[in-house]
């Protein structure tokens, strides 16, 4: 009877040892991933944390051309684990210097022709990243589809906003990342618009959250996004819609079978954990570019946002340039049409100009192309190498800053390539880059530190345009920092203090409004003020704008939810900025814990009873707990030394 016993137990023995070889913690125990084939021959992954589940066993795997490694695999290797380290600078973003350790292990996987690949997966304290390596030989293979799949529990909720589909909208220049969130809906919730998802999504498993994104999408890859079936939990990456490419051409991943893919990205821990990570950088392709002495993080100011396509004129442009130098800010963007409206020469003269009074000019760029018909200019004159690297030298001897570069056509692998040439030839040019209408960046910021900021987002613009944006803004502006904004520069176009000069009528206060410049990270921070709206501001509100940093060393989570409130720390060298928006419609008192600050002397900044901008003195209590009272979709800033 004991023999039959342990020969029962064998099994179940055997199958326990061959998960403790195959999973993988975080250094600090608290994540842990196991991997393994089921019993079709399908890799697949879990996930816990604090031996939670958190991703139920999901598929992995890739086809090639005349390669399946998606089914029908054994796995045959399992490497030691290794530990990474790496440490790295950002020239901007919500750290300038980056520590990053992970522990690494490698599953090798045969199919059925006796083809190899590996999984590498990466798992730090605030995450994992995983890849496939592929190690034939430099021959070049299309992707034909992706497995990968994040299976969530069915009780999970999600915060993920819908991809547009291709060539919709306004002169077909849809998809732009530019659509409202869904908020805390059941997982399996499907778009109505039919696309998919897009990156950063963001999911809660009980208390948990998690963040996923991608990151390395190299020249030879398409970008990515979500799709799920309905009352699914299962979320699989999805290739971009055949008509996201340039001249019909260029959709699918050219994979060279020594190489590797892109990273996939899980984010998970508290909200503190998706706020302070930077695991969207630490697995990004490290910086191609050696002289990034052209590269100044600043201010800016920008016309169109307030007085739109007419004023695209000569003097329009010499006030907001006089509007930037007044602010102390460093540039003004000239937007659409200036080529027609004020010319090349006049452009210079406005250059030399602006350099007088210490402040740089960057310039709108249609990406042109038959991907969408947008008749704006500058237009199909960045196309091709010859012809940007002609545009590019013909600017930088205007002594033009940067170029904004806008309409993009989604996420085809031909597309992310465009984008590639385009931050490659403007940094040989000394040029810093601005995409809007375009993808997310996915790390890019660290691989072409040039590549200030980027659009990928519902921005002001949109409070411009309508009433119901304009309603909506507090909810929405508190989505972004747990999403959108957690791993990549995003230009919202921020902070219109007195009004809108069009018929939307904002519903933020103006503190909210001030607290977008600490809340939001850009690279290159596009202000919707206008000179005339800055003269109804007081001037500790100015003068804080003039002295806020550009670029910050570190953050810190303080307190907030998705679309409800968020409260953040940043620090410059030794003083801190502390911001608060609300994204709710009601008052609130918020305690916040500010212990590292205890006993520091602080200016705060929020709404008095009118919401209109008041400053007091305060001091950090001794215990570090400061009581703020934050109005209906209001804000504060404090800065503290």
């Amino acid at each position: 009877m004991k023999k039959t016993i342990i020969l029962m137990a064998l099994p179940i023995l055997l199958c326990l040892q061959i998960f403790a070889t195959n999973q993988i913690s975080s250094p600090d125990g608290k994540i842990a991933v196991t991997v393994f084939v089921d019993n079709t021959g399908v890799p697949r992954y879990s996930v816990t944390y604090n031996k939670t589940t958190v991703l139920e066993p999901s598929p992995l795997g890739i086809e090639l051309d005349g390669i399946n490694f998606s089914n029908g695999l054994q796995l045959t290797t399992v490497s030691a684990t290794s530990t990474v380290h790496d440490h790295y600078n950002m020239l901007s973003g919500k750290k300038s210097s980056i520590q990053y350790e992970a522990r690494k292990t490698s599953f090798t996987f045969q199919n059925k022709d006796g083809k190899k690949f590996t999984i590498i997966f990466q798992v730090s304290n605030d995450g994992l990243a995983f890849r496939y390596q592929f190690s034939d030989g430099p021959e070049i293979k299309i992707v034909r589809s992706e497995s990968t799949s994040f299976k969530f529990p069915s009780s999970a909720k999600a915060f993920i906003q819908p991809i547009a589909v291709a060539q919709s909208g306004w002169e077909k220049a849809n998809p732009s990342y530019e659509e409202h969130y869904y908020q805390d809906v059941p997982v399996g919730t499907t778009s109505k618009l039919g696309a998919g998802f897009v990156y950063p999504a963001l999911f809660k498993v009980d208390n948990t959250w998690l963040l996923i994104t991608e990151a390395a999408v190299g020249a030879d890859w398409c970008a990515t996004r979500l799709n799920c079936e309905a009352g699914s939990p299962l979320y699989q990456v999805k290739f971009p819609d055949p008509r996201e490419v340039m001249y019909h051409d260029g959709l699918l991943p050219q994979q060279q079978m020594n190489g590797f893919s892109p990273w996939r990205i899980v984010t998970i821990g508290s909200l503190k954990t998706i706020v302070e990570s930077t695991l969207g950088t630490d697995v990004a392709t490290p910086s191609v570019i050696t002289n990034t002495s052209f590269i100044k993080p600043g201010k800016s100011s920008w016309s169109w946002i307030n007085s739109k396509d007419d004023f695209i004129v000569y003097d329009e442009q010499k006030k907001y340039i006089d509007f930037a130098s007044y602010m102390h800010w460093q540039y003004c963007l000239i937007d659409v049409n200036w080529d027609q409206k004020i010319g090349y020469e006049k452009i210079k003269e406005l250059a030399d100009y602006a350099r007088q009074k210490n402040v740089g000019l960057i310039l709108w760029y249609n990406s042109a192309g038959d991907w969408n018909t947008v008749k704006y200019t500058p237009r199909n004159i960045l196309l091709t190498k010859e012809a940007r690297e002609k545009e590019f030298s013909t600017i930088q001897s205007m002594g033009i800053k940067g170029v904004k570069i806008d309409f993009f056509g989604g996420d085809g692998q031909s597309m992310i390539k465009y984008y590639h040439d385009i931050l490659q030839d403007a940094a040989r040019y000394n040029l810093m880059v601005n995409f809007h209408g375009a993808t997310l960046p996915r790390g890019w910021a660290r691989t072409y530190p040039n590549l200030l900021t980027a659009e990928a987002v519902r921005g002001f613009e949109y409070i411009t345009f309508s009433q119901e944006d304009a309603d909506l803004e507090a909810n929405h502006a508190t989505m972004l920092p747990f999403t959108r904004n957690v791993f990549d520069p995003m230009d919202f176009t921020p902070m219109n203090l007195y009004k809108i000069p069009s018929t939307s009528v904002r519903k933020t206060t103006a503190a909210f409004e001030l607290a977008t410049t600490i809340v939001f990270l850009s690279g290159i921070q596009h202000l919707a003020e206008s000179p005339e709206g800055i003269e109804h501001v007081p001037d500790f509100a100015k003068n804080y704008l003039r002295t806020l940093p550009d670029t910050w060393d570190e953050t810190r989570f303080i307190d907030g939810y998705p679309g409800k409130l968020v409260v953040i720390a940043r620090r410059k060298g030794t003083k801190w900025f502390i911001a608060g928006m609300n994204g709710e419609p009601t008052a609130k008192t918020l305690p916040l814990n500010l212990s590292f600050l205890k006993k520091k002397k602080a200016i705060l900044i929020s709404d008095d009873d009118k919401n209109l901008l008041k400053q007091e003195k305060t001091t950090i209590p001794d215990n570090g707990m400061l009581s703020v009272s934050i109005n209906a979709n209001g804000g504060f800033v404090i800065a503290a030394e």
